[in-house]
């Protein structure tokens, strides 16, 4: 299964951009981008290519999400090694 992360631009340099994505910088190719990016937009980024801009709101929203999931699975990994 593959994933598609909204990043935060947070520098260009031609055709990169490094990119925030929850605390983690990354460099992504704009390469295949359809117009030009910003600082401070966001992108979605699969396979180290920003794919698609996307507004902040549904961004942030779907980061939320990431985020809860991340956690839940931290406490089952817990619950698992109490259990061993």
């Amino acid at each position: 299964m593959c994933l598609a992360v909204p990043s935060k631009i947070v520098e260009i340099d031609g055709y990169m951009a490094t990119v925030d994505v929850m605390g983690l910088r990354k460099q992504v190719s704009l390469m295949l981008l359809p117009e030009e990016p910003k600082i401070g937009e966001y992108v979605l980024v699969h396979a180290g290519f920003a794919i698609n801009k996307m507004e902040p709101a549904e961004a942030e929203e779907a980061l939320k999400i990431f985020e809860k999931i991340f956690r839940e699975m931290e406490e089952q990994e817990k619950n698992w090694q109490t259990e061993a």
